[in-house]
C-alpha cells in the first residue's frame, strides 16, 4: 500500500515550451513557477509549472537564430511515464521528498527529487546498476566513485549510502547536474558527494576505485577506449541495448578486463558489471 503523501507534489502539472536553437537568454532568467531549461541536440524545452507562454515569446523574441516550435501541457505522471511514490529496490527504500515527512538520513533509504530528469529507479538498467552497485562493495573496497551520466543522482547517492566517502557525479547536462545537486542536499550528502556537469570523457582519467556508466552507448564506446577506464578496480556499463551490448562485449574481450556478471533484461537491455587485471 502507497503512503499518502505529506506535501503535495510541486510538479503535478508541466508547461513545456519546445524551442529550436539552445537556448541562451540576453538576461538572468529565473521567473517563477521555472523548473529549468533541457537541451537535446539542437533543440531546447522549457519546463515550468504553471503557464508562461508570454513570457517565453517575449524571451524568444530577443534572440537571434531560435524560435518557439510547440507547447505542451501534461501531467507529471504522462511525463515520467508513471506515477512517483515510494519504492524498494533491492536495499534502498527510495522517496519523493513530498511523501516523506520526517527524512530519514539512514544507510537504506534515498530522497529522491527527480523533477523533469528522467532516473526514479524504476528502469530495468538503474535496478540492474543498483545490484551491481551492491556486488562491487561486498567484492572488494570501494573507496572512491565515478558515475557518469548521473541524470537525478540515484546512483552517486547509492554509493554514497553504501559507505563510498568519496564521489564524483558528472553529467553533461546542466539541469540533470542541478537535479542531482539538489538530492545531494536533501541526502545530507554533500560531504561525500561532488556534482559536476560536464562531458563524461573529460572525468574518465580522475582516479576511483569504480566507474559507473548508464549512458548513451556512442559515448560509452568512448569511455572504455580511455586509459582512465583500465585504471578502475571495478567497473558498470549499463543502458545499452543488446546490438549495443554486443558491440561493448566484444571491446572488453580485447582488454585486460573480466565481465564478472551480466544483467540481460527481457532481451533488450543489458548491463556489465566487471573488473580490471
Amino acid at each position: 500500500m502507497v503512503p499518502a503523501p505529506v506535501a503535495s507534489n510541486p510538479y503535478r502539472n508541466l508547461y513545456i515550451y519546445y524551442l529550436s536553437g539552445r537556448f541562451r537568454p540576453d538576461r538572468p532568467f529565473c521567473p517563477e513557477h521555472y523548473i529549468g531549461c533541457w537541451e537535446e541536440g539542437e533543440f531546447s524545452f522549457l519546463f515550468f509549472t504553471r503557464p508562461n507562454l508570454d513570457l517565453v515569446e517575449a524571451a524568444v523574441n530577443r534572440l537571434a537564430d531560435i524560435e518557439l516550435l510547440d507547447h505542451y501541457h501534461m501531467t507529471y505522471e504522462q511525463w515520467q511515464g508513471d506515477d512517483i511514490v515510494p519504492c524498494r529496490i533491492g536495499r534502498f527504500d527510495i522517496i519523493p521528498p513530498w511523501f516523506e515527512a520526517d527524512r530519514k538520513n539512514d544507510e537504506t533509504t534515498i530522497i529522491l527529487d527527480p523533477g523533469v530528469v528522467f532516473g526514479t529507479g524504476t528502469h530495468p538498467t538503474t535496478r540492474d546498476c543498483l545490484e551491481a552497485l551492491q556486488l562491487a562493495f561486498e567484492d572488494t573496497a570501494i573507496r572512491s566513485t565515478l558515475d557518469l551520466g548521473t541524470g537525478t543522482g540515484l546512483l552517486a547517492l547509492a554509493a554514497a549510502r553504501m559507505g563510498c566517502p568519496k564521489v564524483l557525479a558528472a553529467d553533461l547536462t546542466l539541469l540533470a547536474a542541478r537535479t542531482a545537486q539538489k538530492n545531494v542536499t536533501l541526502n545530507g550528502l554533500s560531504q561525500r558527494i561532488l556534482v559536476a556537469q560536464g562531458d563524461a570523457e573529460k572525468f574518465m582519467d580522475f582516479t576511483s576505485d569504480l566507474v559507473v556508466t548508464n549512458i548513451h552507448y556512442d559515448v560509452m564506446k568512448n569511455l572504455i577506449g580511455t586509459s582512465g577506464f583500465l585504471k578502475k578496480k571495478r567497473f558498470i556499463l549499463s543502458g545499452l541495448m543488446r546490438s549495443e551490448a554486443a558491440h561493448i562485449e566484444s571491446t572488453l574481450a580485447d582488454l585486460p578486463v573480466e565481465i564478472i556478471r551480466r544483467w540481460d533484461q527481457d532481451g533488450i537491455w543489458h548491463t556489465f558489471y566487471g573488473a580490471s587485471f
